[in-house]
C-alpha cells in the first residue's frame, strides 16, 4: 500500500480529531459565556450584548490577521503563543466582570479574549485539507475532502451546539464564572496540544515535485468567496439574535442564568441533521441544499417569533436546529471547495470570524432592543437573519450559474485545441 492510497486517519493518528474537537469549544463558549457572566452580575442584558459584541469585534479584526500569519509561517508558530494569552484572557474575565470596574474596561477585556480568539475549527480545516493535498491520491482527493468538509461542519455545529449547553450547566449548576473558566482551561491544554500535533507538520509539507504557492488575496475577495462569508455572517445573525431574545424571554419568567440550556435544546436537531449531510446524494447539490435547509431555517424562526409560551418556544427552537446545523455545514463545504490555493486558512478564518462578528453584533442589537422592553420584537430579529441566508443563496444560485456559462462561451469562441481535435 502506497502513502496515497491510505486513510486519512492513517496520516492524522486517531489523537487528533478527539484534541482538534475540544479545542473548538472555548471559541464556541466565548460569546455566549461572556453574555451569561456579565448578564448575571449586573443584571443588563445590553451591556451583556454589547460585551459579546466586543469579542466579536476582536476576532474580526484579529481573525483574518491569524489566517494570513498561518498560511505565510504555519499553525504552530501561531497557534502556541495564541493559545496560552487567550486561556490567561479567558481566566481572567470574571474577575474583571465581578470586581465592581467600569463597564468600559469590561468591554476592553472582552475584546482582548476575541483578539486572541485561535479559532481551531478554521485552523483544522485548513490543516486537514494541507494532509489531503499532500498524502492522498489525486483520484481520492474530491471524495476524502468532501467527506471531511462534512465531519468538520458538522463537528463545528456539534461544538457550536455543546458550548452554550456547558455554559447553561456550568452557569446553572456551579456559577456564572464557571463556563469562562472552564473555557479558559480548554484553550490553555488543547489549543496548545492541538497546535503541538504531528500532523501540523504533515499538512505544512508538500508534494514532490511542487513549489509553495499562494494565490493573490485577490482571489479571497472575490464575489464566489464574499457571498459565503456573507452568509455565514447571516448564520451568526441568526444564532446571536435566538441566543439573546431567548435570554430576555427566559428573564421574563425568571429563568435568565439557564436560557443557555434552552438554547442548547437547538442544536439536537441540528446537530443530528448536520452530522447525516455526509449521507444526502450527491445529486442534491450544494446550491440546492443552501436554499432548501435556509428555507427551513427561515420558516421555523418565523414560528419561534411568534410563539407566545416556552413550551411552544421549545418546539420552534427544535425545528430550527433542522435548518441551522445542514446550512452551516454546506456553507463551509462549499468553502472547501472554492478556497484559493494556499489561502485556506485564510477563507476559513474569514467565515468563522464572520460568523462570531455577527452572533456578538445580533447579541447588542437584541439586547438592546429587549432591555427596551421590546421582547417580542427581539424574537423577530432570527427570522430577519434567516431570510438573508436564504436571499444570499438565491445570489450564490446565480454566481455558480455564471461561472458554469463562462466556459461554455469561451469555449464557443476559441479554437478547438488540436488534442480535443484528434480525440473527435
Amino acid at each position: 500500500m502506497t502513502t496515497n492510497d491510505r486513510s486519512l486517519i492513517h496520516h492524522t493518528g486517531w489523537g487528533f480529531f478527539p484534541i482538534a474537537f475540544v479545542a473548538r469549544l472555548p471559541f464556541a463558549m466565548m460569546v455566549v459565556g461572556v453574555l451569561t457572566l456579565v448578564v448575571s452580575a449586573t443584571g443588563s442584558v445590553g451591556l451583556g450584548g454589547l460585551t459579546s459584541a466586543a469579542v466579536g469585534i476582536g476576532v474580526v479584526i484579529a481573525g483574518p490577521v491569524i489566517g494570513d500569519a498561518v498560511d505565510r509561517f504555519g499553525q504552530r508558530r501561531v497557534l502556541v503563543p495564541l493559545g496560552i494569552a487567550n486561556g490567561i484572557l479567558l481566566g481572567l474575565f470574571p474577575v474583571v466582570v465581578t470586581s465592581g470596574l467600569a463597564d468600559p474596561v469590561i468591554l476592553a477585556a472582552a475584546a482582548a479574549i476575541g483578539l486572541s480568539a485561535p479559532q481551531a475549527a478554521a485552523m483544522s480545516r485548513s490543516r486537514l485539507m494541507g494532509i489531503i493535498r499532500v498524502r492522498v491520491g489525486a483520484d481520492h482527493r474530491p471524495r476524502t475532502l468532501s467527506r471531511v468538509m462534512s465531519y468538520e461542519s458538522a463537528a463545528d455545529e456539534t461544538a457550536f451546539v455543546i458550548g452554550p449547553f456547558l455554559v447553561g450547566i456550568l452557569a446553572a449548576v456551579i456559577a456564572p464564572w464557571a463556563p469562562i473558566a472552564i473555557a479558559a482551561a480548554l484553550s490553555l491544554v488543547f489549543v496548545t496540544a492541538f497546535a503541538l500535533h504531528p500532523s501540523g507538520r504533515v499538512a505544512a509539507a508538500l508534494p514532490a515535485g511542487e513549489v509553495d504557492e499562494r494565490a493573490p488575496m485577490a482571489e479571497v475577495l472575490r464575489g464566489r468567496i464574499l457571498v459565503l462569508v456573507a452568509a455565514t455572517f447571516g448564520v451568526g445573525l441568526f444564532f446571536g439574535a435566538t441566543l439573546t431574545s431567548l435570554t430576555a424571554f427566559a428573564q421574563t419568567a425568571g429563568e435568565g442564568v439557564e436560557a443557555g440550556l434552552l438554547y442548547g435544546l437547538m442544536g439536537i436537531g441540528s446537530a443530528a441533521l448536520a452530522l447525516a449531510v455526509v449521507l444526502l446524494p450527491t445529486r442534491f447539490a450544494l446550491r440546492h441544499r443552501w436554499l432548501v435547509f435556509a428555507a427551513v431555517l427561515a420558516l421555523s424562526a418565523g414560528g419561534y417569533a411568534a410563539a407566545d409560551s416556552l413550551g411552544l418556544v421549545v418546539v420552534m427552537l427544535l425545528l430550527m436546529g433542522l435548518g441551522v446545523g445542514p446550512t452551516l455545514v454546506t456553507l463551509f463545504s462549499i468553502a472547501g471547495h472554492r478556497s484559493p490555493v494556499g489561502r485556506s486558512a485564510t477563507t476559513m478564518t474569514l467565515l468563522g470570524s464572520a460568523l462570531t462578528l455577527a452572533q456578538a453584533l445580533a447579541s447588542a442589537v437584541t439586547g438592546a432592543i429587549a432591555e427596551a422592553g421590546e421582547v417580542r420584537l427581539a424574537m423577530l430579529l432570527p427570522t430577519i437573519a434567516g431570510v438573508l441566508v436564504l436571499g444570499l443563496g438565491l445570489v450564490n444560485l446565480g454566481i455558480e450559474r455564471r461561472e458554469r456559462s463562462a466556459p461554455a462561451v469561451d469555449a464557443a469562441v476559441a479554437p478547438a485545441p488540436a488534442e480535443a481535435l484528434a480525440d473527435r
